[in-house]
């Protein structure tokens, strides 16, 4: 079997811009690139239900959200499969599975799972299936023997957690699942986005994001009230990029060409950085030159999320053939893992020869 490709997100609300640059702009990239055998794209709905358990609604009503973002990105159903995680039951099987081979202890370890439960106050009432969220991951991941997980750095620990069960399991059973590597951003700013507030990460609850449907002026507005550097208060002062939001932002998205379009005073960001950091540049007019970088760049996923907003009704239906299609797959690897596991009972011919010969003797 070639490479593989899988990668998802959860149904929690749109997509924003920590998204698109972590691994949304990449999985456009590779599946356009074509060196991939099979590219899975898909809402993670089930983990989402493990801290929305009393808001299915709130998963519901985004998982058009998520493909209208998937689809105006520039992904493309023809070259890559959309499905919905739920839709495929082999997950949760082979999830309960790979339970048995690992550990409590070595899900607390996991530095993901101690950030999550923090961010959400789970300390003190952990739901078990949001604890388990690693082993369910896995079982995403090697249910379709993924060979590649384009994702951020954050998410090195759980792929670790992956890596281990798939080779515990193989090691137990016998070599049926594909140990995954991680596909960072080649973009090292890109590997963790901070939100507009200058906090560590972009994230939907905090509500310092900038989404991918946000309209123009939804964006200047958010842009215009951005985290830059406190200690820059007068326009000759020398200012800092370091941890400055906007310069942030700017590594991740400026081309050399925003700069001759937008502010050709300067060829590239490091000349602007060089300049700013001596002091006579103000915050606004870097603002200004990130909305243009950022509108340019929004513009035609904008245009295309209108084109796919005027047939919802066709959105089911690409999801609807893509979890069909991700379902065959994983019915095709659980079939491995039951014959491995030796609990394939009805198709087992020589058990079925054994068990008569024992009781004909008796």
């Amino acid at each position: 079997m070639g490479k593989i490709i899988l990668t998802g997100d959860r149904p929690t609300g749109k997509l924003h811009l920590g998204h698109y640059v972590g691994s949304l702009r990449r999985r456009v990239q590779l599946q356009n690139a074509g060196d991939y055998e099979r590219m899975f794209v898909f809402m993670a709905d089930v983990q989402a239900l493990t801290d929305n358990a009393d808001n299915p609604e709130k998963i519901r009503q985004n998982i058009v959200e998520v493909a209208l973002d998937y689809l105006s990105a520039g992904l493309d159903p023809q070259r890559c499969t959309l499905y919905i995680q739920s839709q495929i039951p082999e997950l949760a099987e082979l999830t309960t599975y790979l339970m048995n081979l690992i550990s409590v202890s070595r899900v607390q370890r996991n530095p993901t799972v101690k950030t999550e439960i923090k961010m959400r106050n789970f300390e003190a009432n952990i739901p078990l299936g949001f604890f388990c969220y690693p082993v369910s991951q896995a079982a995403d991941i090697t249910a379709f023997k993924a060979t590649t997980v384009p994702a951020g750095e954050d998410q090195e620990p759980m792929l670790e957690v992956t890596r281990e069960l798939a080779r515990r399991f193989n090691q137990t059973y016998g070599e049926v699942l594909v140990e995954p590597n991680i596909l960072l951003p080649e973009n090292a700013t890109a590997r963790r986005l901070p939100g507009t507030d200058g906090k560590e990460k972009m994230s939907k609850s905090l509500g310092n994001c900038i989404y991918l449907s946000d309209d123009a002026d939804t964006v200047w507005q958010k842009v215009r009230s951005m985290y830059t550097d406190p200690t820059h208060v007068n326009l000759s002062d020398p200012g800092h990029v370091e941890g400055n939001a906007v310069f942030t932002y700017l590594d991740a998205f400026s081309t050399d060409a925003d700069f001759a379009e937008f502010w050709p005073e300067f060829k590239t960001l490091d000349e602007l950085k060089a300049a700013y950091t001596a002091g006579g540049i103000g915050d606004m007019k870097c603002k200004k030159l990130l909305n243009s970088v950022i509108n340019k760049m929004l513009d035609p996923i904008r245009e295309r999320r209108h084109v796919y907003e005027q047939d919802i009704p066709e959105i089911f239906n690409i999801l609807k053939k893509g979890s069909e299609s991700a379902r065959e797959m994983a019915a095709k690897t659980m079939d491995e893992v039951r014959t491995a596991m030796r609990i394939n009972y009805f198709e087992d011919t020589e058990l079925i020869r054994q068990q008569s010969e024992k009781y004909k003797k008796d």
